[in-house]
């Protein structure tokens, strides 16, 4: 480690409160040193996600000890490891990874981290440090639950936030596999977005007749599989629509509030409501399930599982990043650049 510097430069969080300057920037954090099972990786990039907006708030699944760098998932290349087999894999190695794990003290939001090896996976040649830094959390994550979806055999899918990032890879996706997805947005631009991608069935839930035709949708195509990323009185809408015997998975929280749901959609129909969290999911993953994922994940990164970015900005504007992707989260994802 004799190339590595002792001091690097990071974003660090004072408080969760969600303010912009409760974000510090920071020239001379010690550079942190790899244990048992862990990588040290030099982040190329780390996009803002939902996720993190969440963390920043205090409302995300777990907090870390302040102050602490914040960002769950990017790219870079390992260049030290700690004891293990795994890990002295991945050395050299250019990789996407994440660190929303409440046990690792750092993020991605610096020139280094440490995460541990079994969140790590290594990109193709053909995969850009860019595409590799947003490949673990939405691509992951819409995989992983349209190929849920597929394998229950649900004839349909209907999903909120549609024209979201992952969202609309949840569209490609659902065209790829003759799967038909119905698309909730809020906005009729959003509409009209959804549209750009050959979206079938987008419904605006600002409208007066959004649940009637929700419903109607909802039993004529069997959409029997849900996912929302919203919460509040949306999942028990959408839940209310759906066909007996349906599953809403929740991935995300962007109203900020709690799933209001029927019980008697529950008791009398059936209906089962679950959480997605994709950390976990990978964590239930053995490394060889993780390699075939991977590899499924990196062939569809250009064209249905990719991401749009609408900027980049260096480490000591990540309170502006933040605030860009606040205001215009459909336009893409802001990307922090060490």
């Amino acid at each position: 480690m004799n190339d590595i510097p002792k001091t690097m430069r990071a974003v660090q969080l004072t408080n969760y409160d969600g303010r912009p300057e409760s974000l510090t920037f920071t020239q001379n954090l010690p550079v942190p040193q790899p244990g048992p099972g862990q990588v040290l990786v030099r982040v190329a990039a780390s996009p803002v996600n939902p996720s993190d907006l969440a963390f920043l708030m205090g409302m995300y699944g777990f907090k870390k000890p302040l102050p602490c760098v914040p960002g769950f998932e990017g790219s870079g290349t390992v260049v030290a490891t700690g004891p293990g087999t795994v890990a002295r894999f991945l050395k050299g190695k250019r990789i996407a990874c994440t660190v929303a794990d409440a046990r690792i003290r750092g993020g991605m939001w610096a020139e280094y981290v440490v995460t541990t090896a079994a969140m790590c996976i290594p990109l193709g040649n053909n995969i850009t440090m860019k595409q590799g830094a947003m490949m673990l959390v939405n691509p992951i994550s819409a995989w992983a639950m349209v190929d849920e979806a597929r394998r229950s055999e649900h004839k349909a899918i209907v999903q909120t936030a549609a024209a979201s990032a992952l969202g609309k890879m949840v569209v490609r996706l659902g065209k790829r596999f003759s799967l038909p997805v119905i698309n909730i947005v809020r906005r009729a631009e959003q509409v009209q977005a959804l549209r750009e991608i050959s979206a079938e069935y987008v419904l605006d839930s600002s409208t007066s007749d959004f649940d009637a035709k929700l419903k109607d949708l909802c039993q004529q195509l069997g959409a029997t599989y849900g996912i929302d990323a919203v919460a509040g009185e949306l999942t028990g809408r959408v839940m209310q629509a759906q066909p007996k015997g349906s599953r809403m998975f929740v991935y995300g929280g962007l109203s900020l509030k709690p799933s209001e749901v029927d019980a008697g959609s529950l008791i009398f129909e059936g209906k089962v409501l679950a959480g997605f969290w994709v950390s976990a999911w990978l964590a239930r993953k053995n490394i060889v399930e993780k390699m075939r994922i991977a590899k499924k994940i990196q062939s569809l990164l250009a064209t249905d599982l990719k991401s749009d970015v609408q900027a980049e900005l260096p480490l000591h504007e990540a309170a502006k990043a933040i605030e860009q992707y606040m205001k215009h989260m459909s336009a893409g994802k802001v990307l922090i650049i060490p």
